[in-house]
Protein backbone atom coordinates (compact mmCIF):
# COMPACT_ATOMS: atom_id res chain seq x y z
CA UNK A 1 0.00 0.00 0.00
CA UNK A 2 1.29 3.35 -1.26
CA UNK A 3 1.41 5.62 1.48
CA UNK A 4 -0.38 9.00 1.78
CA UNK A 5 2.24 12.17 1.07
CA UNK A 6 1.21 14.69 3.90
CA UNK A 7 2.78 18.27 3.68
CA UNK A 8 2.93 21.25 6.47
CA UNK A 9 3.13 25.00 5.06
CA UNK A 10 3.04 27.78 8.03
CA UNK A 11 0.93 30.41 6.39
CA UNK A 12 2.57 34.03 6.66
CA UNK A 13 1.44 36.88 8.25
CA UNK A 14 0.85 38.49 5.22
CA UNK A 15 -2.10 35.58 4.64
CA UNK A 16 -4.34 37.12 6.83
CA UNK A 17 -7.57 37.25 5.68
CA UNK A 18 -7.29 35.22 2.46
CA UNK A 19 -9.55 32.03 2.45
CA UNK A 20 -7.82 28.41 2.60
CA UNK A 21 -8.94 26.88 -0.68
CA UNK A 22 -7.51 30.42 -2.44
CA UNK A 23 -4.00 30.45 0.08
CA UNK A 24 -3.09 26.60 -0.34
CA UNK A 25 -3.74 26.84 -3.82
CA UNK A 26 -1.12 29.46 -4.48
CA UNK A 27 1.30 27.62 -1.90
CA UNK A 28 0.77 24.40 -3.16
CA UNK A 29 0.29 25.10 -6.88
CA UNK A 30 0.93 20.85 -8.37
CA UNK A 31 -2.76 20.60 -6.86
CA UNK A 32 -5.75 22.12 -8.52
CA UNK A 33 -8.30 24.04 -6.33
CA UNK A 34 -11.03 21.65 -6.59
CA UNK A 35 -8.90 19.23 -5.70
CA UNK A 36 -7.76 20.97 -2.34
CA UNK A 37 -11.48 21.85 -1.63
CA UNK A 38 -12.24 18.26 -2.16
CA UNK A 39 -9.22 17.62 0.43
CA UNK A 40 -10.70 20.43 2.89
CA UNK A 41 -14.22 18.83 2.54
CA UNK A 42 -12.80 15.47 3.79
CA UNK A 43 -10.80 16.08 6.43
CA UNK A 44 -7.68 15.58 5.11
CA UNK A 45 -6.61 19.28 5.82
CA UNK A 46 -5.94 20.71 8.92
CA UNK A 47 -5.65 24.20 10.58
CA UNK A 48 -3.31 23.92 13.74
CA UNK A 49 -4.35 20.51 14.21
CA UNK A 50 -8.39 20.39 13.58
CA UNK A 51 -10.50 19.93 10.75
CA UNK A 52 -11.96 23.28 8.77
CA UNK A 53 -13.54 24.47 5.66
CA UNK A 54 -13.18 25.77 2.50
CA UNK A 55 -14.29 28.99 3.40
CA UNK A 56 -12.08 29.50 6.74
CA UNK A 57 -10.24 32.67 6.86
CA UNK A 58 -6.89 32.58 7.49
CA UNK A 59 -5.22 35.02 10.71
CA UNK A 60 -1.53 34.06 9.48
CA UNK A 61 0.96 32.37 11.56
CA UNK A 62 -1.55 28.85 11.29
CA UNK A 63 0.24 25.58 11.04
CA UNK A 64 -1.45 23.88 7.83
CA UNK A 65 -1.39 19.93 7.33
CA UNK A 66 -2.58 18.85 4.04
CA UNK A 67 -2.75 14.61 4.03
CA UNK A 68 -2.81 13.67 -0.16
CA UNK A 69 -4.05 10.64 -0.18
CA UNK A 70 -2.79 7.67 -2.77
CA UNK A 71 -4.19 7.62 -6.09
CA UNK A 72 -7.04 5.20 -5.84
CA UNK A 73 -8.19 2.96 -9.27
CA UNK A 74 -10.26 5.46 -11.33
CA UNK A 75 -13.73 4.73 -12.18
CA UNK A 76 -13.46 3.89 -16.24
CA UNK A 77 -12.06 0.79 -17.38
CA UNK A 78 -9.14 -0.08 -18.83
CA UNK A 79 -9.66 -0.79 -22.60
CA UNK A 80 -7.70 -1.91 -25.53
CA UNK A 81 -9.11 0.30 -28.00
CA UNK A 82 -6.81 1.73 -31.09
CA UNK A 83 -5.17 5.05 -30.36
CA UNK A 84 -2.18 6.85 -32.40
CA UNK A 85 0.67 8.22 -30.33
CA UNK A 86 2.11 11.39 -31.71
CA UNK A 87 4.05 12.09 -28.17
CA UNK A 88 4.75 10.64 -25.03
CA UNK A 89 7.19 11.59 -22.17
CA UNK A 90 7.36 11.05 -18.37
CA UNK A 91 4.52 14.24 -18.31
CA UNK A 92 2.00 14.32 -21.46
CA UNK A 93 0.90 11.73 -23.67
CA UNK A 94 -0.31 13.98 -27.24
CA UNK A 95 -2.83 11.62 -29.30
CA UNK A 96 -3.98 12.27 -32.85
CA UNK A 97 -7.61 11.18 -32.00
CA UNK A 98 -10.47 9.20 -34.09
CA UNK A 99 -13.49 10.55 -35.63
CA UNK A 100 -16.04 9.27 -33.33
CA UNK A 101 -14.36 8.31 -29.86
CA UNK A 102 -15.48 10.09 -26.93
CA UNK A 103 -12.61 12.05 -25.26
CA UNK A 104 -13.75 10.71 -21.83
CA UNK A 105 -16.79 8.77 -20.10
CA UNK A 106 -20.00 10.80 -19.48
CA UNK A 107 -23.84 10.13 -20.12
CA UNK A 108 -25.00 7.81 -22.53
CA UNK A 109 -20.54 6.98 -22.90
CA UNK A 110 -19.64 5.01 -20.38
CA UNK A 111 -17.01 2.73 -22.57
CA UNK A 112 -15.35 3.20 -25.32
CA UNK A 113 -14.03 6.73 -24.54
CA UNK A 114 -10.22 8.04 -25.15
CA UNK A 115 -9.59 7.56 -21.56
CA UNK A 116 -10.59 4.65 -21.29
CA UNK A 117 -8.02 3.68 -24.09
CA UNK A 118 -5.57 6.02 -22.36
CA UNK A 119 -5.99 4.04 -18.94
CA UNK A 120 -5.24 0.94 -20.73
CA UNK A 121 -2.43 2.08 -23.24
CA UNK A 122 -0.33 4.67 -20.42
CA UNK A 123 1.42 2.17 -18.30
CA UNK A 124 2.66 5.53 -15.98
CA UNK A 125 0.14 7.30 -14.90
CA UNK A 126 0.70 9.16 -11.24
CA UNK A 127 -3.27 10.64 -11.34
CA UNK A 128 -4.93 13.57 -10.90
CA UNK A 129 -7.84 14.40 -8.76
CA UNK A 130 -6.81 11.32 -6.39
CA UNK A 131 -7.47 9.20 -9.20
CA UNK A 132 -5.26 6.87 -11.80
CA UNK A 133 -6.75 8.77 -14.55
CA UNK A 134 -5.42 11.19 -16.81
CA UNK A 135 -5.92 14.62 -16.47
CA UNK A 136 -7.67 15.74 -19.70
CA UNK A 137 -7.20 19.54 -20.65
CA UNK A 138 -8.94 20.56 -23.40
CA UNK A 139 -11.54 18.30 -25.51
CA UNK A 140 -12.25 17.80 -29.02
CA UNK A 141 -16.07 17.16 -29.96
CA UNK A 142 -17.37 13.00 -30.93
CA UNK A 143 -16.32 13.81 -34.86
CA UNK A 144 -13.44 15.97 -34.52
CA UNK A 145 -10.13 14.46 -35.33
CA UNK A 146 -6.92 15.52 -34.75
CA UNK A 147 -4.36 16.81 -31.77
CA UNK A 148 -5.31 16.39 -28.15
CA UNK A 149 -2.90 16.81 -24.99
CA UNK A 150 -3.29 14.84 -22.16
CA UNK A 151 -1.40 15.12 -18.48
CA UNK A 152 -0.39 12.08 -16.99
CA UNK A 153 -0.06 13.90 -13.59
CA UNK A 154 -1.79 16.75 -11.72
CA UNK A 155 1.47 19.05 -11.73
CA UNK A 156 1.54 18.77 -15.48
CA UNK A 157 -2.20 18.85 -15.91
CA UNK A 158 -1.95 22.26 -13.93
CA UNK A 159 0.57 24.08 -16.01
CA UNK A 160 -1.09 22.98 -18.80
CA UNK A 161 -4.49 24.42 -17.39
CA UNK A 162 -2.54 27.62 -16.95
CA UNK A 163 -1.51 27.54 -20.43
CA UNK A 164 -4.45 27.15 -21.89
CA UNK A 165 -6.46 29.67 -19.92
CA UNK A 166 -3.74 32.30 -20.92
CA UNK A 167 -4.12 31.31 -24.31
CA UNK A 168 -0.07 30.66 -24.46
CA UNK A 169 -1.44 27.67 -26.97
CA UNK A 170 -1.19 27.89 -31.06
CA UNK A 171 -4.38 25.29 -32.05
CA UNK A 172 -4.54 25.45 -35.92
CA UNK A 173 -7.67 23.27 -37.43
CA UNK A 174 -8.76 22.70 -41.31
CA UNK A 175 -12.19 22.72 -42.09
CA UNK A 176 -14.21 22.35 -45.03
CA UNK A 177 -17.03 24.59 -45.49
CA UNK A 178 -20.08 25.50 -47.35
CA UNK A 179 -19.47 28.36 -49.76
CA UNK A 180 -16.41 30.32 -50.16
CA UNK A 181 -15.57 32.84 -47.44
CA UNK A 182 -13.27 35.76 -48.02
CA UNK A 183 -9.83 35.23 -48.32
CA UNK A 184 -9.80 35.79 -44.77
CA UNK A 185 -10.90 37.10 -41.75
CA UNK A 186 -11.25 37.84 -38.17
CA UNK A 187 -14.85 36.66 -35.96
CA UNK A 188 -15.04 37.98 -32.46
CA UNK A 189 -18.25 37.84 -30.20
CA UNK A 190 -19.60 37.14 -27.14
CA UNK A 191 -20.51 33.62 -27.09
CA UNK A 192 -22.64 31.29 -24.71
CA UNK A 193 -25.28 28.55 -24.42
CA UNK A 194 -28.19 28.90 -26.82
CA UNK A 195 -31.33 30.70 -25.55
CA UNK A 196 -33.99 28.32 -27.11
CA UNK A 197 -31.88 25.24 -28.77
CA UNK A 198 -29.81 24.59 -25.38
CA UNK A 199 -27.90 21.85 -26.69
CA UNK A 200 -26.29 24.04 -29.39
CA UNK A 201 -24.14 27.39 -29.00
CA UNK A 202 -24.20 31.06 -30.43
CA UNK A 203 -22.01 34.13 -30.48
CA UNK A 204 -25.04 36.55 -30.56
CA UNK A 205 -25.63 36.94 -27.28
CA UNK A 206 -25.89 39.83 -25.26
CA UNK A 207 -23.89 38.72 -22.19
CA UNK A 208 -21.11 35.84 -22.75
CA UNK A 209 -17.39 35.04 -22.80
CA UNK A 210 -15.24 36.70 -25.42
CA UNK A 211 -14.83 34.31 -28.11
CA UNK A 212 -12.04 34.73 -31.32
CA UNK A 213 -11.80 32.63 -34.20
CA UNK A 214 -9.12 33.45 -36.89
CA UNK A 215 -9.49 31.84 -40.50
CA UNK A 216 -7.77 32.10 -44.29
CA UNK A 217 -9.09 30.29 -46.91
CA UNK A 218 -6.26 27.79 -48.37
CA UNK A 219 -8.16 26.25 -51.23
CA UNK A 220 -11.65 27.80 -52.83
CA UNK A 221 -13.78 24.97 -54.78
CA UNK A 222 -17.33 25.03 -56.79
CA UNK A 223 -19.36 25.68 -53.35
CA UNK A 224 -16.95 24.87 -50.50
CA UNK A 225 -13.62 26.08 -49.54
CA UNK A 226 -10.70 24.47 -47.74
CA UNK A 227 -10.02 26.84 -44.64
CA UNK A 228 -7.23 27.19 -42.14
CA UNK A 229 -8.57 28.39 -38.42
CA UNK A 230 -6.82 29.41 -35.35
CA UNK A 231 -8.42 29.64 -32.42
CA UNK A 232 -7.54 32.36 -29.75
CA UNK A 233 -10.30 30.67 -27.59
CA UNK A 234 -11.20 27.54 -26.80
CA UNK A 235 -15.03 27.90 -26.07
CA UNK A 236 -17.44 24.48 -26.98
CA UNK A 237 -18.37 24.23 -30.59
CA UNK A 238 -16.69 27.63 -31.53
CA UNK A 239 -15.54 27.18 -35.09
CA UNK A 240 -18.63 25.35 -35.73
CA UNK A 241 -20.74 28.33 -35.02
CA UNK A 242 -18.71 30.92 -35.73
CA UNK A 243 -18.50 29.82 -39.22
CA UNK A 244 -22.06 28.97 -39.30
CA UNK A 245 -23.41 32.23 -38.25
CA UNK A 246 -20.58 33.50 -40.45
CA UNK A 247 -22.87 32.05 -43.54
CA UNK A 248 -20.03 29.30 -43.75
CA UNK A 249 -21.01 25.89 -42.01
CA UNK A 250 -18.96 23.24 -41.98
CA UNK A 251 -19.17 20.43 -44.20
CA UNK A 252 -21.49 17.58 -43.12
CA UNK A 253 -22.33 19.54 -39.47
CA UNK A 254 -26.14 18.42 -38.46
CA UNK A 255 -26.28 20.58 -35.86
CA UNK A 256 -25.12 23.64 -36.87
CA UNK A 257 -25.19 23.30 -40.57
CA UNK A 258 -28.42 20.96 -41.11
CA UNK A 259 -30.24 24.12 -42.83
CA UNK A 260 -27.35 24.04 -45.82
CA UNK A 261 -28.17 21.84 -48.99
CA UNK A 262 -25.51 20.33 -50.89
CA UNK A 263 -25.28 19.43 -54.42
CA UNK A 264 -22.78 17.92 -56.83
CA UNK A 265 -19.20 17.50 -55.40
CA UNK A 266 -20.00 18.68 -51.81
CA UNK A 267 -23.20 16.53 -51.55
CA UNK A 268 -20.70 13.59 -52.63
CA UNK A 269 -17.70 15.58 -50.21
CA UNK A 270 -20.46 15.12 -47.05
CA UNK A 271 -20.86 11.51 -48.25
CA UNK A 272 -17.37 10.90 -48.17
CA UNK A 273 -16.79 12.64 -44.73
CA UNK A 274 -20.18 11.07 -42.53
CA UNK A 275 -19.66 13.65 -40.11
CA UNK A 276 -18.74 17.41 -39.79
CA UNK A 277 -15.66 17.99 -41.64
CA UNK A 278 -12.96 19.57 -38.72
CA UNK A 279 -9.35 18.64 -37.95
CA UNK A 280 -7.22 19.95 -35.27
CA UNK A 281 -4.36 19.87 -37.68
CA UNK A 282 -1.46 21.53 -35.34
CA UNK A 283 -1.00 22.24 -31.73
CA UNK A 284 1.85 23.86 -30.14
CA UNK A 285 2.23 24.78 -26.53
CA UNK A 286 4.77 24.78 -23.37
CA UNK A 287 6.13 21.64 -22.08
CA UNK A 288 4.89 21.37 -18.84
CA UNK A 289 8.28 20.23 -16.96
CA UNK A 290 10.68 22.13 -19.66
CA UNK A 291 8.88 24.73 -20.58
CA UNK A 292 10.35 24.22 -24.27
CA UNK A 293 7.75 24.37 -27.07
CA UNK A 294 5.84 21.08 -28.29
CA UNK A 295 4.83 21.51 -31.90
CA UNK A 296 2.80 18.55 -33.09
CA UNK A 297 0.75 17.75 -36.28
CA UNK A 298 -1.67 15.30 -36.99
CA UNK A 299 -2.10 13.92 -40.64
CA UNK A 300 -4.75 14.75 -42.32
CA UNK A 301 -6.99 11.15 -42.03
CA UNK A 302 -8.74 9.49 -45.04
CA UNK A 303 -12.28 10.58 -44.93
CA UNK A 304 -11.35 14.53 -44.96
CA UNK A 305 -8.59 13.59 -47.81
CA UNK A 306 -11.46 12.15 -49.79
CA UNK A 307 -13.67 14.24 -49.06
CA UNK A 308 -11.54 17.14 -50.32
CA UNK A 309 -10.32 15.11 -53.24
CA UNK A 310 -14.20 15.49 -54.44
CA UNK A 311 -13.60 18.90 -54.25
CA UNK A 312 -10.43 19.18 -55.98
CA UNK A 313 -12.00 17.06 -58.60
CA UNK A 314 -14.91 19.44 -59.66
CA UNK A 315 -12.55 21.83 -60.03
CA UNK A 316 -12.61 26.06 -58.43
CA UNK A 317 -14.70 28.28 -58.98
CA UNK A 318 -15.39 30.46 -62.16
CA UNK A 319 -13.50 33.60 -61.55
CA UNK A 320 -16.18 36.90 -61.01
CA UNK A 321 -16.44 39.00 -63.67
CA UNK A 322 -14.67 42.30 -64.18
CA UNK A 323 -16.33 45.54 -63.59
CA UNK A 324 -16.62 47.96 -66.23
CA UNK A 325 -14.55 50.93 -65.44
CA UNK A 326 -17.27 53.15 -67.59
CA UNK A 327 -18.32 56.01 -65.78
Amino acid sequence: MVAPDIREHRAPPEARGERLDQHLARALPDLTRSRLQALIESGHVLLDGRPTKVSQRLRGGELLSVQVPAPVAAVPQAEALPIAVLHEDRDIVVVDKASGMVVHPGAGHSSGTLVNALLHRVKDLAGVGGELRPGIVHRLDKDTTGCLVVAKHEQALVALQKSFKTRAVAKTYLALVHGVPPAEGRIETLYGRHPVHRQRFTGKVKEGKPAITLYRVLEAFEGAALVEVDLLTGRTHQIRVHLSEAGHPLLGDSLYGAGRKAKGAVAEAQDALGRQALHAWRLTFAHPRTSKDVALEAPVPEDFSQALAKLREAGAPPAPPVKSRRR
